[in-house]
Formats: structure tokens, C-alpha cells, sequence
């Protein structure tokens, strides 16, 4: 299959850029309704004390149901200091690492700039990230909701529900291979955390961790 139907996600996990890899066509699904804690409005990260999950929070819409509300009507909260905090949170974590000073002239605005919803603030993410990986996927959005059964008629590897912090889905194609950590030596190789890990840690040579397992 040349075509990848994924959730979208915030700073998403290396599994998620592994698709955009190895796939010719990407569609992000936008006419889904929002889910908690999973890797729409969140990424996980290794720090010192471990992994750390930094989750960007949302307005309640009007109808008071963020899990009736699609992706796209998703706006994101400008109250508190988040964007303050999660970038002091990766400065923390990475600020010793080989390439954080390299990138972060690149990341840095997304933590001081303020977005309306949640899905371009994404997608920006997204463009940001595979310039510095110098990966080149034909992306787009859905024009509506794709059910599994029509995402599978039409020939789409659908991983909506499989890559997802909690109770992953299974994914063959995807093997974690080991690279260089900050915490390793402390926790072991903590496997498909943030795209922001394996960045910051490998830096050009990130891009040979997406190739698909053979």
C-alpha cells in the first residue's frame, strides 16, 4: 500500500515518521473526533526522571464534548504558560544532547508563537520536521471521515488506531531499532518516543532509523 491514513499528532513518535518514510502519499485524518491522552495534543520525551509525556491543552468547545468534537473544530488553550514550560522541559532534557543547539533555532518558534487550532498547529510541526530530517511526503488532509472498512477497500494502511501511547496496535512493519540516548545507560533504550528524541540525539544521520524494517 502507497497510501498512509494517520491520526494527526503533536511532535509525533518515530513509528508515525517512519510512515511518512516509507509510504508515497500520507492523508491525516481530520474528521475524527478528539481523543485524550493520545498523540493528537501530546508527546512523550525522555528526561532524567525518566519519560515524560508534554500534552498541550484544548479549549472545551460548545458543546462541552471534546470526544464528540471533530479534530478539525479543535482549538488550542492560550491560557497558562505551556509553551513556556514544554520548552523548558526539552531544554532540560536534551540541552546535553549531540544536536539539540543545531535544531533548536528551528523549534524553538513553536514555542512562542500562538495557534488557533490544534490541526495546523500540527501539520506546521510536521512540515518543520521532515525539512530536518529531509524527509518529502505528499501530505494531505481527509475531505471526511474514512471508516477502517473504506480506508481498506481503497488500498490506505490505516494506523489511526495503532499508533497510540496506550495499548498500541500491532505493526509489523515497525521494529524499533537502538540509537544513541542521553539516559540509556540510566533507563535502557526507551523505544519510539517523541521524533524530537531521535533528532536531537542522531541528528542528519535520524533519517536512517525511519527506513523500514527489513
Amino acid at each position: 500500500m502507497d497510501t498512509v491514513l494517520l491520526s494527526t499528532a503533536y511532535f509525533a513518535p518515530v513509528q508515525w515518521y517512519q510512515k511518512l518514510q516509507c509510504h508515497t502519499e500520507c492523508l491525516i485524518e481530520c474528521h475524527d473526533n478528539f481523543l485524550k491522552q493520545t498523540y493528537r495534543n501530546r508527546c512523550v520525551i525522555a528526561t532524567t526522571q525518566g519519560q515524560q509525556a508534554l500534552t498541550v491543552p484544548v479549549e472545551r468547545p460548545a458543546n462541552g464534548r471534546l470526544d464528540k468534537t471533530p479534530m478539525c473544530d479543535i482549538k488550542i488553550s492560550n491560557h497558562g504558560n505551556w509553551r513556556h514550560l514544554h520548552w523548558n522541559a526539552l531544554a532540560s532534557a536534551y540541552g546535553e544532547s549531540p544536536f539539540f543547539e543545531y535544531y533548536q533555532d528551528d523549534l524553538r518558534p513553536f514555542f512562542e508563537r500562538r495557534g488557533e487550532y490544534l490541526i495546523d498547529f500540527n501539520l506546521a510541526i510536521t512540515d518543520t520536521v521532515c525539512r530536518l530530517l529531509d524527509v518529502h511526503p505528499r501530505l494531505s488532509l481527509t475531505e471526511r471521515y474514512l471508516s477502517a472498512s473504506e480506508a481498506t477497500s481503497a488500498g490506505i494502511a490505516d494506523f489511526r488506531d495503532v499508533i497510540r501511547p496506550k495499548h498500541p496496535g500491532e505493526d509489523p512493519s515497525f521494529i524499533p531499532r537502538p540509537y544513541y540516548q542521553v539516559y540509556r545507560q540510566k533507563y535502557g533504550f526507551l523505544p519510539n518516543l517523541s521524533i524530537l528524541d531521535l533528532l536531537f540525539n542522531e541528528g542528519n544521520e535520524a533519517i536512517f532509523w525511519l527506513m523500514r524494517h527489513k
